[in-house]
């Protein structure tokens, strides 16, 4: 199964829906056309995740559902919630305020034994209908769904806070042109403290849609100065990268020399046989896989493949890993992912080699940060979740590197060049740090 899903709500809805429950952003944790039209997998995904909404869809083009601010927690019991509501609003009448009906009797706001609001029963008899009896919670049900009862789809949120801003960043950063030239000059003028190594090379790895191929395309498009598309980059289901490709990077923006080279891996998926193979990681990191070698994740690399490189000097080998991880999903990532996690860290750890967090799309993740990309290092939210990522990953918070790729730009933005480029010189110093630990005085020569 994907580890991607993705919100069927239009910017509109959404912003409609954070108005209508006061905050800042919403969290997919299930969607039933990915997931299935299944009350016991609902609860897998929603139980424990604090105030949720239901957004069911119909043909008549009705959004409607339901907000709780308590978990779900699959017990068969009443639930009181005197904050519970349904709501709906029609696309055709975008004009119009949202419906929205509390509970006659706070007592009864929902029944915990699925998505059971009295008055509207989600997924039921594990179908993509609603069963709906205005009791409850009194409605019109023709302003409610249209008296539309099938589902074309049916999502749950977890409803957040951003928390707003701190009062001081929690990292210092200048956001002027005179820093994003010093940014340039120390990268261009690193050199590897290894004389074989001309270029550090630095191995992404993350789950399918965190950003990989996306951050190669904006330090490219840094170092171009317009914005290129040179790696596949996309949405689908499965990891769009299905090579490995190792991508260096032309002199550009007035830098003679670009000192490192990026390496793109198959995404991380949760199934067996699919997503990045543990042996073929290991593969990559000891300096074995060429570049365009074509993954099989049923079968790791051969020695005898035409792409693997039998005796690797220190310059193929990897210098410094960069995990990539979307910030709207640090919650969201599968047992199955964190799992693949650990064991790649293990991996990368009994080499010696240095690892690092890219927190990518941290625009998304925060309104504030949308608005205005200087406010990363003061929003509350990003901060927690550099916290929570040092902790589930197991890196320190200092390697733990929010950025933002180009996406949807078609010019390069000072603001967004400083945070990919401070990102650059974080890794570049871990690099150092691997060559610098190298023990082997022959390796240091060679």
């Amino acid at each position: 199964m994907s580890t991607t899903i993705t919100s069927s709500l239009t910017k509109w809805q959404r912003k409609k829906l954070c108005s209508l429950l006061s905050h800042d952003r919403l969290s997919l944790l299930f969607k039933a056309s990915v997931h299935g039209y299944n009350v016991n997998i609902f609860h897998q995904k929603c139980n424990k995740q604090g105030p949720t909404v239901i957004v069911a869809y119909n043909k008549s083009g009705y959004v409607f559902g339901a907000f709780t601010s308590k978990d779900y927690g699959q017990t068969a019991q009443n639930v009181v919630d005197d904050k519970a509501f349904l709501f709906s609003f029609n696309d055709k009448e975008v004009k119009e305020d949202p419906l929205c009906v509390f509970s006659g009797n706070p007592q009864y706001a929902f029944t915990d034994n699925g998505p059971n609001f009295g008055s509207l029963v989600f997924l039921y008899n594990n179908t993509a209908t609603v069963n709906s009896n205005p009791a409850i919670y009194k409605f019109d049900p023709h302003k409610m769904h249209g008296n539309d009862l099938q589902l074309t789809e049916c999502e749950v949120y977890r409803v957040e806070d951003c928390g707003g801003l701190l009062e001081k960043p929690w990292r210092n950063v200048q956001w002027n042109s005179e820093r994003r030239k010093a940014l340039l000059s120390i990268i261009s003028g690193w050199k590897p403290s290894v004389s074989s190594v001309k270029q550090a090379r630095i191995l992404l790895v993350g789950p399918v849609g965190a950003g990989k191929s996306s951050f190669f395309n904006s330090i490219n498009s840094v170092f171009k100065g317009y914005v290129s598309t040179q790696a596949n980059t996309g949405t689908a289901g499965t990891s769009l990268t299905t090579q490995f490709r190792t991508y260096h990077i032309k002199p550009g923006s007035g830098v003679s020399h670009v000192p490192f080279t990026l390496c793109d891996s198959m995404g991380l998926e949760e199934g067996l046989n699919s997503g990045l193979d543990v042996d073929d990681f290991a593969s990559i990191l000891k300096g074995h896989i060429q570049d365009r070698y074509q993954f099989n994740p049923s079968m790791p690399i051969q020695p005898d493949s035409p792409h693997f490189h039998k005796s690797p000097g220190l310059k193929n080998k990897i210098h410094c890993v960069a995990y990539v991880i979307d910030s709207s999903k640090v919650k969201l990532l599968s047992d199955k992912i964190n799992d693949k996690f650990a064991v790649f860290r293990r991996k990368t750890n009994q080499m010696g080699i240095p690892q690092l967090v890219l927190l990518s799309k941290v625009d998304e993740a925060c309104p504030s940060v949308a608005e205005d990309l200087k406010n990363v290092y003061q929003s509350h939210y990003i901060n927690k979740m550099v916290q929570e990522v040092s902790a589930q990953i197991g890196v320190s918070m200092s390697a733990v590197i929010p950025v933002k790729n180009y996406c949807q730009e078609l010019e390069i933005d000072p603001q967004t060049d400083i945070l990919l480029l401070n990102a650059v010189v974080q890794i570049l110093r871990a690099a150092e740090g691997f060559f610098d630990d190298l023990y082997n005085p022959e390796e240091r020569s060679e």
